[in-house]
């Protein structure tokens, strides 16, 4: 970049982040804008494969691996793979020195992330309202106390509800048909020894038909479990969500039959039930080109979970950072940035409905799940 250009990064997400470390790291200053209020103010999320190929290289490009290693649990690629009637039909594990996709809480890693920035670089409390493009190839950022700030490049990572996306297309998320229901157990190990032996060390899976039931071991001990289901997006209709026994009850009824060993999934958990609806961008999603302005992740390319998403928010932010850093122009750095951006996440949001369709069916049938051709012993996906 011939001159120093004024950069803004609009969502303080792992993507976001790991853009602005591969920015410092180069001396290009950087400003990112997050509407939470501080780095704790909500959890955030689960655990994470980070892929070899994706998300460490981009860990690799922010000089951050040997720390992303010394917090991540290698043991937690093992997969177990049931039927619905408890049946183990697979279980995966990796080798001793495997280090393909070793797991890490979202929390943990964006702690480490944030823990790499200048001080000052995140703005929190600073939700963005909107982002209009702005003659001569600049952007103006619109806050929601109604200040605006120009900026020579706007980058949206800011999820799947983006501010910066209508500035580029009018894509909006739809509902892919299927629902994720969050469920948490604490102290597994000690309270919930039959949670602990069909998790293992790391995910597990049982499916039947459009139903299945997730979990993954976070560290220290959590377990989170995603009821997952085809179905409208109204499954709760005439239920307070809030309401923990009746939605039990509405998803004991949804999943009569399954052993009694799963079905503790849905009984015995700490807490109430956090409905997730599963949204999803239009494939392909792309975009006319709009001078100062470009996004990344979620933003660009919202997609069913199959182990991809942080990785390719990850990568997205490392190589739209060297971009910035490698050419001469903004422009320039966008052309090579999104002519390799889009087509990939095109391909992989077409995989991850694939995979979607295959895993969840909309049919009660009981094939068997999980074939090969899907996920390949050595490339099983997390969330």
């Amino acid at each position: 970049m011939s001159t120093t250009p004024r950069i803004a990064i609009v969502g303080a997400g792992l993507g976001g982040l790991v853009c602005a470390r591969v920015l410092q790291q180069h001396g290009v200053p950087v400003t990112v804008f997050e509407r939470e209020s501080d780095p704790h103010s909500r959890l955030q999320g689960g655990t994470l494969d980070i892929d070899e190929g994706t998300g460490q290289a981009a860990l690799r490009a922010a000089g951050l691996f040997d720390q992303f290693l010394a917090l991540s649990r290698p043991e937690g690629q093992e997969w177990r793979l049931y039927d619905r009637h408890a049946t183990l039909i697979r279980h995966d594990q990796a080798g001793e020195d495997d280090l393909s996709r070793p797991e890490i809480d979202r929390g943990r890693l964006r702690t480490l992330l944030l823990g790499s920035l200048a001080p000052g670089t995140v703005r929190w409390g600073h939700p963005v309202r909107a982002v209009t493009p702005l003659p001569h190839g600049t952007a103006r950022l619109h806050h929601h106390d109604r200040a605006a700030e120009d900026f020579d490049l706007v980058i949206g990572a800011d999820g799947a509800w983006s501010r910066v996306r209508p500035a580029l297309s009018d894509a909006q998320p739809s509902y892919a048909g299927v629902t994720m229901v969050e469920a948490h157990f604490n102290d597994v190990d000690h309270r919930h020894p039959g949670i602990a032996h069909l998790v293992g060390h790391g995910t597990m899976s049982a499916k039947a038909g459009g139903r299945s039931l997730v979990m993954q071991r976070n560290s220290n001990g959590h377990v989170r479990a995603y009821i997952t289901f085809r179905g409208p997006q109204d499954w709760h209709a005439g239920l307070d969500l809030a309401d923990t026994e009746a939605v039990r009850a509405r998803l004991l009824v949804q999943y009569q039959g399954w052993h009694e060993s799963l079905l503790d999934i849905l009984r015995d958990n700490e807490g109430g039930f956090i409905n997730r609806p599963m949204f999803v961008l239009p494939v392909p999603h792309s975009w006319q080109r709009v001078p100062g302005i470009t996004l990344l992740g979620d933003a660009a390319h919202l997609m069913p979970p199959a182990g991809v998403g942080a990785n390719l928010a990850l990568l997205d932010g490392a190589e739209l950072a060297r971009a910035v850093i490698d050419h001469p122009t903004i422009d320039e750095a966008l052309d090579a940035y999104e002519s390799v951006m889009l087509p990939r996440a095109i391909d992989s949001a077409k995989t991850a409905q694939h995979m979607l369709t295959i895993l969840l069916p909309d049919t009660d049938s009981d094939d068997a799940a999980f074939p090969d051709s899907i996920w390949p012993a050595n490339t099983l996906p997390g969330t």
